[in-house]
């Protein structure tokens, strides 16, 4: 589509209104204003490509921009809609006007009605000035007039540095990347450093492009305060009503919460499981120097563990693996030993744990590098020194319910 067609006809611009679900309630909070276009066939044209179209002059991008935003505020006014809205802009072309076409119309809108507080600036990541020290200067003036500020990350840890700088109060996510064949609690520390920054900052965290089932329960294990995407409801050209999405969500957080709830059951019940085995075997089998009473250790338990090995409390492994073969023998495998394990995530929170509270731990499901299959590990304090683990296997997690 030519630009310049869109530029002639601006009454045929039309603002949609893409809902934005607030969690807490399971109510629609407000919308995200998208721009589209009626061609000349009567086709709508989504518009998304113009505003980061750097190609475009600046004064026509503005003038579309200023256009849609127009339209969608004289509805909410219209409507006495007390939600609120998000509206886009280009971060690079609003720091070139220096935030004054949005500004201004804001103020214009503001005599008429328009609660600042209910405006939302939206950026992409991707779009940001190398150089933020003007756009933060902008955006602080802004924040005095009540407006808030989302930043959209295309990437999820590579704009960490800005996020802090600018303090939005809202960061969006997209869920689009996770699969319908994937399991959405493996992927939570995709967005582990973005979660950790929003909770210090005070941002909102906010999904978008949910279209599964497992995409809305990764935005909700993952820490998501709002949700967007077609699976909850689609952009339209009017506002819905505020509970349109209320009974399926909260079928969903219920369900969620069942599935949480069974697989922590099934967690401490294998870990009482686990436990009652291994303080058995260990009180019936004599300690050595050497490793080989590990072998007779683990014929105890070999119907849920392929792998044994003990690290001391620095993580440095004093031991050599004991391993099933492929004809289900125990054998020593002597290059494990030495290894160091310390660079584990929670390794010395572990071992703290396990000091404090005399008993084992059960890891979280994980990838096991040498198998490549999903296993946990049930870790147990031999002294305040020697730590042994007891890697579990992908085939006895499938068979029991909520271990996965």
């Amino acid at each position: 589509m030519d630009p310049l067609d869109i530029l002639i006809d601006l009454d045929q611009l039309l603002p949609y209104y893409k809902p934005i679900i607030r969690a807490d309630k399971q109510l629609v909070s407000g919308y995200e204003v998208i721009a589209y276009f009626l061609d000349e066939n009567n086709k709508e044209q989504r518009l998304d490509w113009l505003f980061d179209d750097t190609s475009i002059p600046d004064e026509f991008r503005l003038e579309v921009n200023q256009y849609i935003h127009q339209k969608a505020i004289e509805k909410k006014i219209q409507d006495h809609f007390p939600g609120h809205l998000t509206l886009y802009y280009d971060a690079k072309l609003f720091v070139h006007d220096n935030g004054e076409t949005f500004i201004n119309l804001l103020h214009d809108y503001q005599e008429k009605g328009l609660k600042l507080n209910n405006i939302i600036l939206e950026m992409k990541d991707t779009c940001l000035p190398n150089n933020t020290d003007q756009l933060s200067h902008i955006i602080k003036y802004l924040k005095t007039l009540g407006v808030k500020i989302s930043i959209e990350l295309a990437n999820p840890n590579g704009s960490l540095n800005q996020l802090a700088v600018l303090h939005p109060s809202f960061i969006k996510v997209d869920t689009s990347f996770l699969k319908d064949d994937l399991l959405p609690h493996l992927y939570k520390d995709v967005y582990f450093g973005v979660s950790m920054l929003s909770r210090k900052i005070g941002a909102s965290l906010l999904f978008k492009g949910i279209r599964s089932y497992k995409q809305l329960n990764f935005a909700w294990q993952s820490g998501g305060e709002y949700y967007q995407g077609n699976f909850l409801t689609y952009p339209q050209r009017d506002f819905i009503k505020e509970d349109a999405c209320k009974n399926e969500l909260t079928e969903y957080f219920r369900e969620f919460v069942t599935y949480e709830q069974q697989k922590a059951k099934a967690q401490f019940e294998l870990l009482d499981s686990v436990y009652g085995i291994i303080h058995r075997l260990l009180s019936q089998t004599k300690q050595t120097h050497d490793d080989t009473w590990l072998l007779k250790l683990a014929e105890g338990c070999e119907d849920f563990v392929f792998r044994i090995y003990i690290c001391n409390s620095v993580g440095l492994q004093v031991s050599a693996n004991v391993e099933t073969d492929a004809q289900g023998s125990w054998t020593l495998i002597e290059e494990g030993m030495h290894k160091n394990w310390s660079w584990r995530p929670y390794f010395f929170e572990n071992i703290m744990r396990m000091n404090i509270e005399k008993k084992g731990i059960l890891s979280d499901l994980y990838t096991d590098i040498e198998r490549s299959e999903l296993i946990r590990t049930y870790a147990y304090p031999l002294s305040q020194e020697r730590y042994i683990f007891f890697d579990i296997p992908y085939s006895y997690l499938i068979e029991k319910e909520g271990l996965l």
